[in-house]
């Protein structure tokens, strides 16, 4: 069981990190936007709504598939003013409370309410209200739902990772997880 636990919190740590990785990439091309828009603006008086909008959905979705990277490798905003005078059984079980009773519901509640925002976008064929704007505006709300996804998958990992750390190995089993 033990094994079981730390080889599906790898798998998603690596998903998570793989994730992330490929999200960094829509940086550059954020910025290649916003140059390419400014540039059209400001050097040729023309600006173009779908730039604009690309823009947003770039950022959105490489800030939002950042999030389940960002937990993973433990880089996430925290307010700990005693954590690190806390031992790691202790710091384990209070990440792991909070993954189950905070993160875990409210990523998952967000994942259900995505998904219907996605799904009722898609049904009925949302685009940009500006006339050259984007089409297919449900891109970016599965883009939410995707996120919220892989970052309740990320709350798992990272409570069985932490389960590890509090369940200690019985006699005779191994304890590396």
């Amino acid at each position: 069981m033990r094994t079981a636990l730390g080889r599906f919190a790898d798998l998603v740590d690596a998903l998570s990190t793989r994730v992330g990785g490929a999200a960094a990439w829509l940086y550059p091309v954020l910025v290649a936007v916003l140059v390419v828009n400014v540039g059209l603006r400001y050097g040729l008086g023309r600006g173009f709504i779908e730039l604009e909008e690309l823009q947003w959905h770039l950022y959105a979705a490489a800030f939002l598939l950042g999030f389940a990277y960002t937990y993973a490798t433990d880089e996430h905003v925290r307010v700990d003013l005693l954590h690190a005078r806390l031992s790691p059984r202790t710091r384990a079980w209070i990440e792991l409370l909070g993954c189950v009773l905070l993160l875990l519901p409210f990523a998952s509640i967000v994942s259900i309410w995505a998904f219907d925002f996605f799904l009722s976008s898609w049904q009925l064929g949302e685009r940009s209200p500006m006339p050259s704007g984007l089409p297919a505006r449900w891109i970016i709300k599965l883009v939410l739902f995707l996120a919220m996804v892989l970052l309740s998958l990320q709350a798992l990992g990272t409570a069985a990772r932490n389960l590890l750390v509090v369940w200690p190995p019985r006699a005779g089993e191994q304890g590396e997880g």
